[in-house]
């Protein structure tokens, strides 16, 4: 059985661009997974990348053109400029840590519904409210959001090292078994050849 190691931003789009494709493409490979969300803002300025904000226009207007064809491609609804964006990823990423360690709910679905909130309901994922009712809606306990604070944070600090050391760089990012690695939403099919030998 493979493992697969997710990292990923909650305020990434593309990452909600994935949609639940990863949670299919395990189950039908027979593969485990472990979220682990981290600071996407941290991790640029160790691994070479550059905030949006500090990006080329030129870059900046293909981002903005790649999310809506993205978006065409997959069926998921985008806010291309979302109303809350940028916001505080930590308490969203504090909440999937909790829920995940808690167990009894569906992680993937709580993720993917916290990055809904951000990209096609114009949610302000860094609110408590919106937190607890993504965990509620995907069978968890919200009181999670409070719960959670201390292994969040600890786990969310823990989660940047890790991906430093295992060669992430961007977001969402997959790692199978400690050692192959797949960036971004558009290859996962890649992925799911790697985990079945044909790549």
């Amino acid at each position: 059985m493979s493992h697969i190691d997710y990292y990923f931003s909650t305020v990434s789009p593309f990452t909600y661009l994935a949609g639940l494709r990863l949670e299919q493409i395990a189950a039908a490979n027979d593969a485990t997974i472990t979220y682990k969300p981290m600071d996407i803002v941290a991790l640029f300025p160790r691994t070479g990348g550059v905030p949006l904000p500090q990006r080329h226009e030129n870059r900046r207007a293909y981002r903005l053109a790649e999310l809506r064809r993205q978006s065409t491609k997959t069926g998921l609804p985008i806010n291309v400029q979302p109303a809350h964006f940028p916001t505080n990823a930590a308490p969203s990423s504090y909440a999937i840590i909790a829920a995940q360690a808690a167990g009894g709910g569906d992680v993937g679905a709580l993720t993917h519904s916290i990055l809904r909130a951000c990209w096609a309901e114009d949610k302000d994922i860094a609110d408590d409210a919106v937190v607890r009712d993504c965990l509620s809606a995907a069978g968890f306990d919200p009181a999670l959001a409070d719960k959670g604070l201390l292994l969040g944070a600890e786990t969310y600090a823990r989660n940047l090292e890790e991906a430093v050391s295992a060669g992430v760089f961007g977001s969402p990012f997959y790692v199978v078994d400690g050692g192959e690695g797949f960036w971004g939403q558009d290859r996962l099919e890649d992925l799911e050849l790697f985990l079945q030998g044909k790549l």
